[in-house]
C-alpha cells in the first residue's frame, strides 16, 4: 500500500490524478498539517472515500508529559509496530526527537534502543508523519507550525537507513509542505563513515551529530559495535571532511561514564582530537538502562570533566536532560511497552 507522505508534492500528483487539480493542493496541505483523508473537509466526500484506501501518517498511541514540561510519545505504525519520539520545549522553539528505524542493530552498550536488534527501517512517510503528528497535537497545521526544531535522534541510526533519511528530510524541508528548513535539523550518528561522507556531499546543510563516547579506540570498542569497523582517525576524517564541505560545526555527544571516559587522559586526548575545526562537545549524564550494566557519573563529576575541557579551550556543556520521570532515555517506553505485553501474554496462556 502507498503511504501518501512518502511522496513529494509531484510525486502526489501523478499517483493521485484529482479533477480539478486544486484538489490535489488541498488533499497536500490536509495531509502535511497532519489530518487522515477522512478528515479534509475541503475535499468532497466521494473524493475522500475514493482515496480511503490509501495509508497515511502514524498515529499518537500514547501521550506522557513530563514535569518539565516535555512529552513522550509512543506512536503506533500501520503494522503494529511501536516507535517513540520525545517533545522538548525550549526559549528559543520546540524540539521534536525523530525515530528512524524500528529497533536498531548498532548495538551501543549505554543505549535501550538496541535491545531486541533492529526489526525494520522506516520509509520516509512514516518519520514525517511523526513530525505531522505532534505539529497538530499542539495546534499547529502546514502554514502555522508549532515545531521548530528537529533532532534524528530517536531511536534507529539514521545512516542506516540512508536513503529513506534523505528523501525525508527533503521531503519535512520543501517550502511546498511545513518546510522545517534543513538549518534546524540535527542528526545523529555512531559513526557510519562512508555514509558521512555521503551525507556531506548531498549540500543538505544539516547539523551533524557524532556518537563519540570515548577518546581511544579500545574503550569505543567496549561502548560502540561500530568502533570495530571504523577506528576513531577515520571518523575524525569524516567529520573535518563534512566540517570543510558545509561550514556546519560539528557536534560530538559524549556520555560520560564512571571508570571509562572522564579522567584527566580523557581530556588530554579530545584536545588533539578537536583541533582545526569548530566543534561542541554535549555532556550527557547516563540514563540508567537496566538491561545495561554501565554507571553514569554524579553531577560533581560531571562538572569537572565539563571545567577541565573548558580550561584548554574546548567548547562543552553539560546537556540538559528532559523527560526523566516519564522513561527519558530512548528506547526505555518501548521496551516497557513490548514487556508488557510478553507478560499479558505469558498470563493469558497460564490461565
Amino acid at each position: 500500500m502507498i503511504n501518501l507522505l512518502d511522496l513529494t508534492y509531484d510525486e502526489l500528483s501523478e499517483v493521485v490524478k484529482l479533477e480539478p487539480s486544486y484538489r490535489v493542493k488541498q488533499l497536500f496541505a490536509g495531509l502535511q498539517s497532519g489530518y487522515k483523508i477522512s478528515e479534509i473537509s475541503a475535499l468532497p466526500l466521494p473524493v475522500r472515500e475514493a482515496l480511503g484506501d490509501y495509508a497515511v501518517g502514524v498515529d499518537i498511541d500514547e501521550t506522557f508529559r513530563s514535569v518539565d514540561g516535555s512529552e513522550k510519545y509512543l506512536y503506533r505504525l500501520s503494522d503494529g509496530n511501536i516507535i517513540e519520539g520525545v517533545y522538548m520545549p525550549h526559549d528559543y522553539g520546540n524540539t521534536l526527537c525523530v525515530s528512524t528505524q524500528v529497533g536498531c542493530r548498532m548495538g551501543c552498550a549505554f543505549c535501550a534502543s538496541g535491545i531486541g536488534g533492529l526489526v525494520r527501517d522506516l520509509t520516509p512517510g512514516e518519520m514525517l508523519g511523526q513530525v505531522l503528528s505532534v505539529n497538530r497535537s499542539h495546534g499547529g497545521t502546514i502554514k502555522d507550525r508549532k515545531i521548530t526544531n528537529l533532532v534524528l535522534m530517536g531511536s534507529g541510526e539514521p545512516l542506516d537507513n540512508y536513503d529513506n533519511v534523505i528523501k525525508f528530510l527533503k521531503l519535512v524541508s520543501s517550502k511546498d509542505g511545513i518546510n522545517i528548513g534543513t538549518r534546524n535539523i540535527s542528526l545523529s550518528t555512531c559513526g557510519i563513515v562512508e555514509n558521512i561522507y555521503r551525507l556531506a556531499d548531498e549540500n543538505l546543510g544539516v547539523t551533524l551529530s557524532v556518537s563519540l563516547h570515548a577518546t581511544t579506540d579500545e574503550t569505543r570498542r567496549e561502548l560502540m559495535p561500530i568502533a570495530n569497523k571504523y577506528t576513531l582517525a577515520q571518523l575524525i576524517a569524516a567529520v573535518k571532511y563534512y566540517f570543510a564541505k558545509t561550514g556546519r560545526r560539528i557536534i560530538f555527544e559524549y556520555s560520560m561514564i564512571k571508570g571509562k571516559n572522564i579522567d584527566y587522559f580523557d581530556v588530554v586526548r579530545l584536545e588533539r582530537m578537536v583541533k582545526g575545526f569548530s566543534c561542541h562537545v554535549n555532556l550527557i549524564m547516563l540514563n540508567t538502562v537496566k538491561e545495561k550494566n554501565l554507571q553514569g557519573c554524579t553531577l560533581a563529576e560531571a562538572r569537572r570533566f565539563s571545567e577541565r575541557l573548558r580550561s584548554r579551550n574546548i567548547s562543552a556543556t553539560i546537556r540538559k536532560s528532559f523527560g526523566n520521570d516519564i522513561g527519558g532515555a530512548c528506547g526505555q517506553l518501548r521496551r516497557s511497552r513490548i514487556n508488557d505485553k510478553k507478560t499479558t501474554e505469558k498470563g493469558e496462556k497460564n490461565e
